[in-house]
């Protein structure tokens, strides 16, 4: 009974956080209604445990427990706070643009260095123009995920990118989530277009303002990539050691395109990263990958799933993990070929190096296969780090530190390396540095 109790006060609390952020939530025209929808649609399912399948092993019920309140609008005292950290971040001849507690800050971004190819508006102004009527579905879209649907009734604000056909976007642009708040929640929801032939490079980065702590953000991304166009989208999540960071991503690439994703999640106390990747069009390649490091008691899940709705595309992904002291690390990994999508090439492999006996690991790699004449692999590894190699490196005059961060490095390099852009795979890696120094 105590926990049925509990289950309707989250659930009293949650209605009641929505109702006294309707004021503030950005929409004209349908917005509203296409809002109170999600959020119902949220208020039936409730927060992910459990008893969902896709959340099996990331039960938010119970280790959350509830959603916290939405945080206030950026004052100037944490605009200044959020400056410092969206420098200490920035990426090599990044165009950087800044979201503070769920709001764009344009003060703090790049925007006179935006290639004239981008058209970059935030998702506020968007909502809040007659063009909501027609883009208010696509925008504010929902699935049958609860943490989708709720970020969809509670965005505040985002970033709508696109880049027309033919263009190709020479500098990357760096979308820095930063939170500056105490035990307060976050909504943030993007959208990017990609045109034919149209190429472009996106990193986003989460990361805490100093003093920020207990807080929760939810953000969402819709990319819709058009015919032979290109796409790296990387994503680097180190929030405060106390924060819950749950990033979506859903995705449709067209025929003759290709998609590049890498997501790194390396700190934080509870991260959740789900793409959803549809591959729509004929000819369409995608390669996946990412690393979760993870230590203390981190729980970082990473789930992605990938659609070939059609025949002859190819998707490759590369997951690994490395888990120390009491970390827990998931990979849920789904490749489905519908029916019509023969001579389907897909791969998917996932690897777990476990740094101490009480580090955990949960992979579960899985093809649903609906057609002939396809060629699909998967496979999941976990073991410890070589005591043989530590000590052949030891003999050559490392300190056994160093012997072991240069396994761990060579273990995630692979799929770091699949980076195309160097800026970029330079900033993933010197993020990966920092938390192997930084390892006891």
């Amino acid at each position: 009974m105590k926990q049925v109790l509990a289950k309707a006060d989250a659930e009293r609390a949650t209605d009641d956080i929505f109702a006294e952020a309707r004021g503030r939530l950005p929409g004209a025209g349908p917005v509203p209604q296409i809002r109170a929808r999600a959020f119902d649609v949220y208020k039936r399912a409730g927060l992910p445990h459990r008893g969902m399948e896709d959340w099996k092993y990331t039960d938010l019920r119970a280790l959350i427990g509830e959603v916290l309140p939405l945080a206030p609008q950026p004052d100037a005292q944490a605009l200044a706070r959020a400056k410092v950290s969206a420098k200490q971040v920035a990426a090599d001849q990044a165009v950087k643009l800044v979201l503070v507690d769920g709001m764009f800050a344009p003060e703090l971004s790049d925007l006179g260095r935006l290639e004239t190819e981008v058209v970059v508006r935030s998702l506020r102004e968007v909502l809040e123009t007659p063009a909501a009527v027609a883009m208010a579905g696509l925008l504010l879209s929902t699935t049958s995920d609860s943490a989708i649907s709720l970020n969809a009734a509670m965005a505040t604000d985002g970033l709508v990118i696109t880049v027309a056909d033919g263009n190709a976007v020479k500098r990357p642009i760096q979308i820095v989530h930063v939170a500056t708040g105490l035990s307060v929640s976050t909504y943030t929801r993007s959208y990017l277009q990609l045109g034919k032939g149209a190429h472009a490079a996106i990193l986003e980065s989460f990361v805490p303002a100093e003093g920020a702590s207990g807080y929760q953000a939810n953000d969402a991304i819709i990319a819709l990539v058009g015919e032979e166009a290109r796409l790296s989208h990387i994503r680097v999540a180190a929030a405060a050691s106390d924060a819950v960071n749950i990033s979506s991503a859903i995705m449709a690439v067209g025929a003759r395109a290709k998609l590049d994703l890498f997501t790194m999640t390396c700190s934080g106390s509870i991260s959740r990263y789900q793409g959803f990747i549809t591959l729509a069009g004929e000819g369409t390649k995608l390669s996946a990958n990412g690393v979760n490091l993870v230590r203390d008691e981190l729980h970082a899940d990473t789930k992605i799933v990938v659609d070939h709705a059609v025949p002859h595309c190819n998707s490759r992904e590369k997951f690994r993990a490395v888990i120390d002291d009491c970390g827990r690390s998931v990979f849920q990994g789904r490749i489905l070929v519908r029916p019509a999508a023969r001579k389907t090439d897909a791969t998917l492999t996932t690897r777990a190096l476990l740094l101490s006996d009480q580090a955990e690991a949960d992979n579960k790699p899985e093809l649903e296969i609906l057609a002939d004449d396809v060629a699909c692999r998967h496979g999941a590894t976990s073991g410890a780090l070589d005591d043989a190699l530590v000590f052949y490196l030891r003999a050559r005059g490392l300190s056994e530190k160093d012997a072991r961060i240069l396994l761990i490095k060579a273990f995630i390099g692979e799929p770091i390396e699949e980076i195309t852009s160097q800026n970029l795979r330079d900033f993933v890696t010197a993020q990966a540095e920092h938390w192997l120094q930084a390892r006891r």
